[in-house]
C-alpha cells in the first residue's frame, strides 16, 4: 500500500518535473525517492523484526512458566509439610510457656502498679 502510493507520488512529480526541470533535478528527484523507498522498507523490516522479537520473548516465558509451575508446586508441598512438622514441635513448646508466660505478666503487671504507687506517693 505505501510504495503504491509513493509510485503514485513519484508518477506525478514525474510528471510534473518532466514539463519544468532539467535532467539533473529529476535524477535528484529519483535518488529521494529511491532514499525514501529504502528508509521505509528498512524501517518494516525492523518493526517485524521487534515483533518476532515480542512473540519469541512470549514464547520464551509460557515455556518458562510451564516447566516452573511443577516445581513451584513441589515447593508448596514441602512447605506446607515443614510447616506441619514444625507447628508439631512447636506446640508443646508453647503450652509448656503458656503459664511461665501468664506469671510473668503478673509480676510484671505487680511490678508497675507499685511504681505506679511509689510515684504517686511521691507525687502527693
Amino acid at each position: 500500500m505505501k510504495f503504491t502510493l509513493i509510485a503514485a507520488v513519484v508518477v506525478l512529480a514525474l510528471a510534473q518535473g518532466s514539463f519544468a526541470q532539467d535532467a539533473a533535478d529529476l535524477e535528484k528527484l529519483g535518488q529521494f525517492f529511491e532514499d525514501l523507498k529504502n528508509k521505509i522498507t528498512l524501517e518494516v523490516t525492523e518493526l517485524i523484526q521487534s515483533q518476532d522479537l515480542a512473540n519469541q520473548a512470549q514464547t520464551y516465558m509460557e515455556d518458562r512458566k510451564t516447566q516452573l509451575e511443577p516445581l513451584a508446586a513441589q515447593v508448596q508441598e514441602q512447605l506446607r509439610t515443614a510447616a506441619a512438622k514444625m507447628e508439631e514441635h512447636v506446640k508443646p513448646l508453647t503450652d509448656n510457656m503458656q503459664p511461665m508466660v501468664e506469671k510473668l505478666q503478673k509480676q510484671l503487671e505487680a511490678l508497675f502498679q507499685g511504681l505506679t504507687d511509689q510515684a504517686r506517693a511521691i507525687g502527693n
